[in-house]
């Protein structure tokens, strides 16, 4: 049976307080949560399983499965702006078998709200359902240029960032944006799912099992600009990074690849070794590439 609306937004709701709680320090909230589908629309396969904390709960990472009503956590950009902020799409990681909420979501996007960047955490389906995930960002990044007047953002300004199995479904919506994976059910599927931007942090899965770029990622597609950061010692995913940068150097957009020599992987905002470097590094590309506003 699939679990109430009541008690799926309060487990958002309490894991973002769980979240605040642990923050070392001040954080913000989101100023709305919003469902990707309308009320019995939605696509694809649920879990047959209530929403729930993953077990075993960690003290350093909270852990979402079993999702069945995706949602999305509206962080507004803080500083100033002439006009309309850029906004990012955030995809946290977990394997497609749980999202990790807070480290490569909410504190994902606190940083990104407090550099002049709307963020809306996208809280996709699991466990396994990486057809549903798809749905779900294809849907969530026409959701939020409907949104945009609402949200003050710019419609044109719109990227993804994605962490883990987050940056292989960032990397997806940024190369199969030419076919909607669900028929269209309202004037928001009107709407573009094409990201302007995309950012894949020690993404996974963007290689096979014959060390080809994933048939998942369609590279003939207009690919946006596309940052991947990864380090060295990520011995199990770097190998996808580099082979999809080979093919992505071979168009004219201005992709960029970040390789540093150690940071691990999981880390999010939180590495204390070499990748340590990649917010600033991010935020020097936004502005490179147009996104963000000169500092």
């Amino acid at each position: 049976m699939r679990p109430s609306v009541h008690c799926l937004l309060n487990l958002s709701v309490v894991a973002l307080l769980v979240t605040v709680a642990r923050a070392d320090e001040k954080s913000t909230e989101p100023v709305a949560i919003v469902n990707v589908w309308p009320e019995q629309k939605m696509p694809g396969r649920a879990a047959d399983q209530p929403e729930a904390f993953k077990s075993p709960e960690r003290k350093d990472a909270i852990r979402i499965t079993n999702v069945s009503r995706p949602t999305l956590s509206v962080f507004p950009a803080t500083s100033d702006h002439s006009g309309p902020a850029p906004a990012m799409l955030v995809c946290p990681g977990g394997g497609y078998g749980y999202v990790v909420m807070d480290k490569e979501g909410t504190e994902i996007a606190e940083w990104l709200s407090t550099n002049g960047i709307t963020a809306i955490v996208l809280k996709y389906r699991t466990p396994q359902n990486r057809e549903g995930a798809l749905q779900d960002i294809q849907r969530a990044l026409s959701v939020t240029r409907a949104h945009a007047t609402e949200w003050k953002i710019d419609p044109k300004r719109l990227g993804t960032i994605g962490f883990s199995a987050g940056g292989h479904l960032a990397a997806t919506a940024s190369t199969q944006f030419e076919q909607r994976y669900y028929a269209p059910i309202d004037e928001v599927d009107k709407q573009s799912c094409r990201p302007d931007f995309a950012v894949l942090v020690y993404p996974a899965y963007l290689d096979d099992s014959n060390g080809q770029v994933s048939p998942d990622l369609n590279l003939k597609a207009n690919i946006p600009p596309t940052l991947i950061v990864h380090t060295e010692d990520d011995k199990k995913y770097v190998p996808g990074s580099k082979l999809y940068y080979a093919a992505l150097k071979q168009k004219p957009e201005p992709h960029e690849f970040m390789l540093y020599p150690n940071g691990g992987h999981g880390y999010g905002l939180r590495c204390e070794k070499a990748a340590r470097a990649w917010p600033d590094a991010a935020l020097a590309w936004f502005r490179k590439i147009g996104i963000h506003d000169a500092k």
